[in-house]
């Protein structure tokens, strides 16, 4: 396997972890962009709120309609509400009560971006509940994988 060694304008060497990995921009946008829905799930993903990162063991979870959130970000910052949709064409997410007067007087929502978002409380559905039991598990094993690896280190 060829070392991949690039430089920087420091003229430091640096190498790339996974040479299967690209570090183009031109091509992470166009990856980013020309995504499939099932992909613009996973990256229409929010934080769940302290409470409930101590209570799953999950830091995000990707957003769905009628999750509660609270908007951390821009011009609504720390509105609250539920969602109502989640366009994953526009990578938008419109939340209840956040809206704008149009010209000719039509209220019409405002999308908000998912990764402006804090989940403040799930809609639990069997799918879901095991997402949170897969992904604390995961987790827990990391730990606890850690913890016997450095517990023989003097």
């Amino acid at each position: 396997i060829p070392l991949v060694i690039t430089t920087s304008s420091k003229d430091e060497l640096k190498m790339k972890y996974s040479t299967s990995v690209t570090s183009s921009r031109r091509k992470n946008r166009k990856a980013h962009f020309g995504s499939h829905s099932e992909a613009r799930r996973k990256l229409m993903s929010s934080n769940l709120s302290k409470e409930l990162q101590d209570r799953h063991g999950v830091r995000s979870m990707p957003i769905r309609k009628d999750d509660e959130v609270v908007i951390t970000r821009g011009m609504y910052k720390t509105r609250e509400g539920k969602v109502t949709a989640c366009f994953r064409k526009k990578f938008v997410v419109h939340v209840e009560r956040i809206t704008r007067e149009k010209v000719n007087g039509t209220s019409v929502p405002v999308g908000i971006p998912a990764s402006s978002l804090c989940i403040t409380k799930l809609k639990m559905d069997k799918d879901r509940k095991a997402t949170l039991e897969r992904k604390s598990k995961n987790k827990g094993d990391a730990k606890s994988g850690e913890d016997v690896a450095m517990s023989n280190v003097d």
